[in-house]
């Protein structure tokens, strides 16, 4: 029989009160950089091909991580919610963004992606989980600080883009909910198998709509996918399915009104993109909203 500090080591380890927040942290930095590494990805390879072999690699290698440590494969009632979550969140979610990305900016594409909490918000609160009074005042913050940041520079110039982004928001949210309410993979199982069904469906879909891999990528270009394959889907991913199961539907979603000014930083430090005083306001006013889905998220949980 184990003493009590040793058996204590794991679950403190595993205690939610320590991950969540080191999940959340993953969540806006990682996922904030995602959407330069997408602009520097598409120099070489097409939107939909490029997530689809960014999910393809990641998904094989987890899944065969898991199975070589003994975990099980999902159930054939599991399989089929994961690729029906992995389709909308990864495959519409992802794949939309990467194509309004060869139209809009990295930092713009970030945020009008913050709309997503909101959609997240309705569809949840379709399951009868609607967000308490505190949760959507931050959430009415936190989208006025999305206008505002988009006050600063517009989507006008690609409708298409605009539309996109939208699409990719919406189904993002609704996947989100969704699967809350399914039996899904346990734990990372729970990861590869949306990333290896949503591969499949992007890669069909790319290479029929026309797009091809290259011939010659560039070396930036190619070091950004691997970027987006390890940090962006095996990190980043884990850590959303992690946050979503273990908190409210408005903290596990709030990384959205976060990765915009994370987005925006990354592209004015790397890519020479200028930031505005719109953008500046907009920036303060997102992490107010996200301060006041945390602290409501903490209350509700005392």
């Amino acid at each position: 029989m184990s003493n009590h500090p040793a058996a204590n080591t794991p679950h403190r380890l595993s205690d939610p009160h320590v991950l969540i927040p080191v999940a959340l942290f993953a969540l806006y930095v990682i996922w904030g950089s995602t959407y330069l590494g997408i602009r520097y990805a598409l120099e070489s390879y097409p939107p939909f091909l490029l997530a689809g072999v960014r999910f393809l690699c990641a998904g094989v290698a987890l899944y065969g991580f898991l199975r070589l440590r003994g975990m099980a494969p999902p159930t054939w009632l599991q399989w089929r919610n994961a690729a029906f979550t992995g389709l909308l969140l990864l495959g519409f979610g992802n794949g939309l963004v990467c194509f309004a990305e060869e139209r809009v900016s990295s930092g713009i594409a970030a945020v009008a992606v913050a709309s997503m909490p909101l959609f997240a918000a309705l569809f949840s609160g379709m399951y009868g989980e609607w967000p308490n009074r505190r949760e959507s005042i931050g959430l009415a913050i936190g989208f006025a600080g999305v206008i505002v940041l988009n006050l600063g520079s517009s989507l006008s110039g690609s409708r298409l883009g605009a539309m996109a982004l939208l699409v990719a928001a919406m189904c993002w949210a609704f996947g989100s909910a969704w699967s809350r309410r399914r039996e899904m993979p346990p734990g990372p199982m729970n990861t590869a198998a949306q990333m290896l069904c949503a591969s499949i469906a992007l890669l069909i879909f790319g290479f029929a709509s026309g797009e091809q891999l290259p011939a010659h990528p560039t070396m930036r270009a190619t070091l950004a996918v691997v970027y987006l394959a390890v940090f962006g889907s095996l990190i980043a991913f884990s850590a959303y399915l992690y946050v979503l199961k273990r908190a409210r539907p408005a903290l596990a979603t709030s990384y959205a009104y976060v990765n915009p000014p994370v987005a925006v930083l990354f592209g004015v430090l790397l890519a020479g993109e200028h930031v505005g005083p719109y953008d500046l306001a907009g920036m303060a006013i997102i992490l107010l909203g996200v301060l006041v889905i945390t602290l409501a998220k903490q209350k509700r949980a005392h």
